[in-house]
């Protein structure tokens, strides 16, 4: 009998879908014997939940940062924190009876979660003895918030050492946490030669050139660091779905300007460039690390994001900035230093997760990373 096998995620931002397509895709290529799906757990949830998730989410980001931080930073008080899971437990499990029940029926032999939500519905089914499903849970960032933990929970695939001590600080097993990293799109791996794409995409190999992207939003000051720095180096603009955006860079018609809307080959245009402005999510980090390129983080999110460009800072990899001015002066010291800039590259290699995927596959369908013993036939 084939292994069963489901990916779970939540289409809240980009990071967690990305990463649950990247493991699910391969999964499918390495071992065409295995029944695997993928799922978002949205598509499975009654309408008025799955708006209101999405909404908020997107309204917060977007519009109330400051009532978002404040809202993670109390849910991450103890005893707020027990509470708030309790609440959340009954609301996503009325909310979710097609999930659930259909996971029921399915019991699958692993579930690979990346988002909590799905984390948190599978080992309360696990809990009450209704599946006997393994759960791994990747968590797409290296900050680890307490809606990230549940009983019930077989392994913790994490981003780095820093994320495993989190996850032991809130008393999690050792024995239960993998430091694999950050599950990454194959695609980021492959090799790629900086002329050929260069003259793919008609941009000039030999100008200093910078990334911009900042998520699936292309939300933050995009317009004004483009508009302070297209005289001094060669720029890779991508809108994403902003396309108030997109059409008033377009307007501008700068020279030295390519712009992008939403894109399907990130990894091209990371393997082109010397330096990436980018928002600091899990999943950005994860790509960058691969693609070994020096980036400067703007924008970020109060508290997952805050975390990861800390952690990174830690490491000498990225500076946080807080004006486009700043962001300039960041460019041009890049421009005018490119030793800093192999320095990074050098420190990135020796932090970088590359087998990230290949570890899960081994943890899931080989070794059974000490949590089962059923291989992959």
């Amino acid at each position: 009998m084939n292994m069963k096998i489901l990916i779970a995620y939540v289409s809240v931002g980009a990071g967690h879908r990305k990463a649950a397509e990247a493991v699910y895709s391969f999964f499918k290529v390495r071992n065409q014997n295995i029944d695997i799906r993928i799922v978002d757990v949205l598509e499975k949830s009654n309408f008025f939940f799955r708006k209101l998730y999405l909404g908020c989410y997107s309204f917060l980001v977007n519009h109330a940062l400051l009532l978002w931080a404040f809202g993670f930073w109390l849910t991450q008080k103890k005893r707020v924190s027990r509470f708030i899971k309790r609440t959340n437990l009954l609301i996503d499990r009325i909310s979710s009876p097609a999930f659930l029940s259909w996971l029921i029926k399915e019991n699958p032999d692993f579930v690979i979660s990346t988002h909590f939500l799905p984390s948190e519905l599978i080992a309360y089914l696990k809990n009450k003895h209704r599946i006997k499903s393994r759960l791994i849970t990747i968590i797409t960032d290296f900050g680890v918030h307490p809606f990230w933990v549940y009983r019930g929970t077989d392994m913790y695939a994490v981003a780095s050492e820093l994320t495993k001590q989190k996850l032991e600080n809130q008393d999690v097993a050792s024995k239960d946490i993998k430091v694999t990293g950050i599950p990454v799109n194959q695609a980021f791996f492959k090799s790629s030669k900086k002329m050929e794409i260069c003259r793919k995409l008609g941009i000039d190999e030999n100008r200093f050139t910078v990334l911009v992207v900042t998520g699936s939003f292309g939300i933050g000051p995009v317009e004004k660091i483009t508009d302070l720095l297209h005289k001094d180096a060669q720029m890779l603009v991508v809108c994403a779905r902003n396309k108030k955006l997109y059409a008033r860079l377009k307007a501008k018609k700068y020279p030295q300007l390519n712009l992008f809307g939403f894109v399907n080959n990130l990894e091209e245009l990371m393997s082109i460039a010397d330096v990436i402005i980018t928002k600091p999510g899990g999943l950005s980090i994860s790509e960058l690390l691969v693609k070994e390129i020096a980036p400067i983080f703007i924008s970020a999110i109060p508290g997952q994001e805050t975390e990861n460009a800390k952690n990174l800072g830690g490491w000498g990899i990225g500076v946080s900035a807080n004006s486009p001015l700043e962001i300039k002066q960041l460019v041009l010291d890049y421009k005018d230093h490119p030793d800093k800039i192999l320095r990074i590259k050098e420190t990135i290699k020796g932090i970088k997760k590359p087998y990230s995927i290949q570890e899960l596959y081994n943890v899931v369908c080989e070794s059974g990373g000490g949590i089962t013993h059923r291989m992959c036939v």
